[in-house]
């Protein structure tokens, strides 16, 4: 019993029930969390769907997209529609055409023809006579020696020995210009190396026959 004296709280019905501020303690209520795991979980599954398989799916088409704005940009630079450069590669160019003018035509000009008098050595005068002498003390050479100019047709003069100053080799002398190439067709038929002009003889063509001349 307490010392205090009873009051209008003090006076508790007979029935289990409570009244007033004096409620019947309850127990807490359970909070349900399962429905809120279940929708982060759904969230997170969609989240791993979106970041792992829709980015290989749009994968091919991120490409065409690519190659199509790649292909278009030099078109767009030019200013010309992919039909137009076509037609216009299709084309022939015209300076590839080839030339039809006739080139020049070159002329050869013939050679001139040697005129056949120019190899004609001068006339030979066969008809002078040619005398004939041994200066190289052999017996019977200038006899010998005029044999061969009689028979190449040469006109033979005096053959005798030689009377005048002692010879060192064999020569053809000739007097006058016009003898000359008969000096020296007599000094080639004669095998002697020494054509001399002279006007000590009276005959236009002499030949003494020196040493050592076979």
């Amino acid at each position: 019993m307490t010392k205090y004296a009873r009051d209008e709280f003090d006076k508790v019905p007979e029935t289990a029930s409570r009244q007033g501020v004096h409620r019947t303690a309850t127990a807490p209520s359970r909070v349900r969390l399962w429905p809120i795991l279940a929708v982060g979980v759904a969230a997170l599954a969609i989240g791993l769907v979106s970041f792992l398989i829709l980015p290989k799916l749009g994968l091919g088409g991120t490409e065409n997209q690519a190659s199509a704005v790649v292909s278009e940009a030099p078109l767009a630079g030019t200013g010309a529609t992919p039909s137009a450069a076509a037609d216009t590669s299709a084309e022939p160019s015209a300076t590839a055409q080839p030339s039809t003018e006739p080139s020049a035509e070159t002329t050869t000009e013939p050679e001139p023809v040697p005129s056949a008098t120019a190899s004609v050595g001068p006339e030979l005068d066969k008809s002078q006579p040619v005398a004939v002498y041994n200066a190289a003390g052999t017996s019977g050479l200038a006899g010998r020696v005029g044999g061969t100019v009689k028979a190449a047709g040469w006109t033979l003069g005096q053959v005798g020995n030689w009377a005048g100053a002692p010879q060192q080799g064999s020569t053809v002398y000739y007097s006058g210009a016009d003898q000359a190439a008969n000096a020296r067709e007599l000094a080639n038929l004669l095998g002697v190396s020494t054509v001399v002009a002279s006007t000590e003889f009276q005959v236009p063509l002499v030949v003494v026959l020196g040493p050592g001349y076979r």
